[in-house]
């Protein structure tokens, strides 16, 4: 009995010498955020702030710029200079990374010796003479960072109005591709901070414009259509539309439409009568990623910068490049 006693406390003795190892579970370590990395095309010395050739479209020539200088004149042309600095630095969060996701994606833009243009339907809208000092305290408050998720750049898609909730890649824009899983539907305040007069819209076109945007898109001519029918839709948006028979992306209608006339594709359902259609909606923009009235209204609420680009962004890190 006095040897099994011994051999016991010999045991215990040796556990708490080696510290009960065998017992201890290791402590989680933290994961491993992947960063990103500055796009070759434009990579200088490490985090040195990288120039970029910009294509200026009212004038026909190209220019070289720093690259927080070309964010600032986005920041300025995208949104109201005079909005709270939290959206204005979110803005420019966004800018900027809209900009290395896409020169990381392509370099430059087709068939230009250019990096970024002035033309919005190449690149981001930029307008210099906008620039006042609350848009360099927001770039300045933000110089270099990005939104990253998995080590890369994000596509940081923003529009001026997404009607109350966002829409996904697929919805909003007719994305071919799998929707990224960081952007998914976002329930914001936009509506109880945009202007009166921008909350809702209509726009009346004739059937022959309707008719020769839909075989424009899916090249089936839909004929002297009836009724149009919202067959698909996403939280009330809608993503196809049916013109007659023809069966149309509600995302490709609106462009082809006029995006400034068709303000958005969350819509009621079409009005057709005689010769005309009438929509009637609200929204304005695709509505995928940020919406810049919800930005407002979070950072008129105390949300910073950076919680507002998570909030519409859920799971992205933001990543300082350079100095």
């Amino acid at each position: 009995m006095r040897r099994r006693l011994l051999l016991l406390a010999i045991i215990a003795m040796t556990l708490a010498l080696c510290g009960c190892r065998l017992f201890r579970r290791s402590a989680p370590q933290p994961p491993q955020v992947q960063k990103a990395e500055i796009p070759e095309a434009i990579a200088g010395e490490e985090g040195q702030e990288p120039q970029l050739r910009v294509y200026i479209a009212e004038e026909d020539r190209i220019v070289t710029m720093n690259f927080e200088d070309y964010v600032m004149g986005v920041v300025a042309a995208e949104m109201d200079p005079e909005w709270p600095a939290a959206a204005l630095a979110a803005q420019a969060i966004q800018a900027r990374t809209f900009a290395l996701q896409k020169i990381a994606e392509q370099g430059t833009l087709p068939g230009r010796d250019a990096h970024a243009s002035t033309n919005v339907e190449e690149f981001q809208a930029y307008d210099a003479s906008r620039i006042n000092g609350n848009v360099r305290k927001a770039v300045e408050d933000t110089r270099g960072v990005a939104a990253v998720y998995q080590g890369e750049f994000v596509r940081s898609w923003f529009h001026a109005y997404c009607g109350g909730i966002t829409a996904t890649p697929s919805a909003g824009l007719n994305y071919q591709g799998e929707d990224p899983p960081y952007l998914k539907p976002v329930e914001n305040p936009c509506r109880q901070y945009v202007d009166e007069d921008q909350e809702f819209w209509s726009a009346t076109f004739s059937k022959a414009r309707v008719r020769s945007a839909v075989q424009s898109i899916v090249k089936r001519d839909p004929g002297n259509f009836q009724s149009i029918q919202i067959v698909a839709e996403e939280n009330g948006r809608a993503v196809t539309f049916k013109v007659g028979d023809v069966e149309v992306p509600a995302p490709e209608l609106r462009l082809a439409l006029g995006s400034t006339e068709m303000r958005s594709a969350w819509v009621d359902p079409p009005q057709v009568s005689g010769s005309t259609v009438k929509f009637t909606g609200r929204g304005y923009g695709h509505g995928v990623g940020l919406c810049q009235w919800g930005a407002k209204g979070w950072a008129e609420e105390g949300r910073s910068a950076e919680e507002i680009v998570k909030s519409f962004f859920p799971g992205v890190s933001l990543q300082k490049l350079w100095d």
